[in-house]
């Protein structure tokens, strides 16, 4: 099968340029101004951005457990939807993936129903319960991507130090989530303002930051790949930055919504604005952007956390935390961060492609002869409100609904295939 892409415009260092590519058996076999071949399918892309597939290595599919949330396959096709190729789907599902057979099973269902690439992760600990190590070579080879207990952190040192020995002896990372338990208050929003405001126990910024802190340390002796999750404080900034002048190997990522909304944001009991970690303080906000423009902060990932509207509706102290952003991030980001000269279009696109597949070793995010030919089009013209009853994703909780967007994804190719068309889902 043959594809040829003609016309699109490609974002360098001197503005745009136009590009043709074109595409056999699934991978990119030439990139040019001006290609001539006798493709099976040629598409105009006048006018449209063409991007690397995005890649996100921060998504919960919910599948096994959740069906009701999302499955690997609605959450594959949002992600088609949101021009994303590669996705990496957490393993606080139940079961959990810990075993070989439960990790065999995640990859025969994405095999059989994901519309794009995804790439699953094992826990570091049996269930996620922090007591007992999972045998991270067989998860391995079972085709576990790297390992984390996302959703809860590691509360032992020595366990996440044994953790980080055994990791590096396989070349996987460990992704935490940074959270002691000790300190979290039954907190559901920052400690701050906002949850004093509404009477809500708050969750304070040093509950994230020394466990970064302290993964920082271990990740040092254990001369390990330590990838901290959606970092949100300006603290745990200081201490990557800080580790990272001493090349100590750590990557960190942050979210849409932390890069978009502080706790000012907060409208009244809204679930919809519960996540975790929360909404921080302005100064926390301004610390993240800072340390994205550094370079301290590595990439963008959404944490898409599908929830049911039923439970959304609990309020703010019942509700579970999470949001969804598949769908969302890329017009969020473009209008909100580009649109208004925070960051270039070039570094947006760079933070949501080869960015997050450098700082794991992949071979995604970038248009090239010989990569796999997950290539996104983007009307940057288009503008409308995000309307989550148009979602392909189960979840509708953002608290974007109604946001003026422009930069929309308008077809997504992953692998040389069709797998989204201006809504159609054509996997």
């Amino acid at each position: 099968m043959s594809m040829l892409i003609k016309n699109g415009k490609l974002v360098t260092e001197n503005g745009f340029e136009s590009v043709d590519i074109l595409i056999e058996n699934g991978k990119i076999t030439e990139v040019g101004t001006q290609i001539s071949a006798d493709a099976k399918q040629i598409i105009d892309a006048e006018g449209k951005l063409v991007a690397p597939g995005l890649v996100d290595l921060h998504v919960h599919l919910r599948e096994p457990g959740g069906e009701k949330k999302e499955t690997i396959a609605t959450g594959t096709m949002a992600a088609a939807r949101g021009g994303f190729t590669t996705v990496a789907a957490m393993p606080n599902t139940r079961p959990v993936p810990d075993s070989k057979d439960q990790m065999e099973w995640v990859q025969r269902k994405i095999d059989e129903t994901a519309s794009v690439r995804v790439l699953p992760y094992a826990s570091i600990t049996v269930r996620e319960l922090g007591e007992e190590l999972t045998d991270f070579a067989e998860l391995k080879a079972a085709g576990a991507f790297a390992l984390t207990d996302d959703g809860v952190g590691v509360q032992s040192a020595g366990m996440m130090l044994e953790a980080m020995k055994r990791a590096a002896k396989l070349d996987m990372a460990i992704v935490a989530h940074c959270e002691d338990n000790t300190l979290i208050n039954k907190g559901s929003l920052h400690e701050g303002r906002k949850a004093s405001e509404l009477g809500i126990n708050g969750i304070p910024s040093v509950c994230e930051s020394v466990h970064i802190a302290r993964d920082i340390l271990l990740a040092e002796k254990a001369d390990c790949h330590y990838h901290v999750c959606h970092i949100s404080t300006k603290e745990s900034v200081r201490a990557v930055r800080d580790a990272k002048r001493y090349g100590i190997k750590v990557t960190a990522e942050v979210t849409p919504h932390h890069l978009l909304l502080d706790e000012d944001d907060i409208t009244g009991n809204d679930a919809n604005y519960k996540m975790n970690p929360p909404l921080r303080s302005k100064a926390d906000h301004e610390a993240l952007i800072e340390g994205l423009l550094d370079g301290t902060i590595d990439f963008i990932a959404t944490d898409h956390a599908p929830h049911t509207s039923e439970e959304k509706e609990e309020g703010i102290q019942l509700a579970p935390f999470g949001i969804v952003g598949l769908e969302t991030a890329f017009p969020l980001l473009y209008t909100h961060m580009v649109e208004t000269n925070i960051i270039t279009l070039k570094q947006l696109i760079e933070f949501l492609t080869v960015k997050p597949a450098k700082a794991f070793g992949l071979p995604y995010g970038e248009l090239k002869a010989g990569a796999p030919a997950d290539v996104v089009l983007i009307d940057l013209d288009e503008a409308k409100e995000i309307n989550p009853s148009e979602f392909l994703s189960k979840g509708k909780n953002t608290p974007f609904s109604g946001w003026s967007c422009k930069g929309w994804p308008v077809l997504t190719i992953a692998e040389g295939k069709i797998v989204w068309e201006k809504g159609v889902v054509t996997a």
